[in-house]
């Protein structure tokens, strides 16, 4: 089995940072692309940041200048540095990558997705 932990999240005031970090394990043959999203209450889960296996990023506009992607390939882990948070980054983070994974014989590629973080900023 393979699955994603997320850590880093919690309660921050307005113009703080936050670093959160997402671990991939189990029998892994590669990681693709890796990303992070959020849900607020109300609102659609949507794109913050992703990065590819070879590095690339792309970011949400509202998040540009502000957050930075960035993974450990040795160590199968990604992290979002968060800073200048505003109340409106207020929600859940999960954190998501495609993931070839061996089982017996076999290669199987799924897209996989963490248990979400709670980032709560207050204004």
């Amino acid at each position: 089995q393979v699955q994603l932990v997320e850590s880093g999240g919690g309660l921050v005031q307005a113009g703080g940072s936050l670093r959160l970090s997402c671990a991939v394990s189990g029998s892994i043959f590669s990681i693709n692309a890796m990303g992070w999203y959020r849900q607020a209450p109300g609102k659609q889960r949507e794109l913050v940041a992703g990065i590819t296996s070879g590095g690339n990023t792309n970011y949400a506009d509202s998040v540009k200048g502000r957050f930075t992607i960035s993974r450990d390939n040795a160590k199968n882990t990604v992290y979002l540095q968060m800073n200048s948070l505003k109340a409106e980054d207020t929600a859940v983070y999960y954190c998501n990558a495609d993931v070839a994974y061996m089982s017996g014989s076999y290669i199987f590629k799924r897209d996989i997705w963490g248990q979400g973080t709670q980032v709560t900023v207050s204004s």
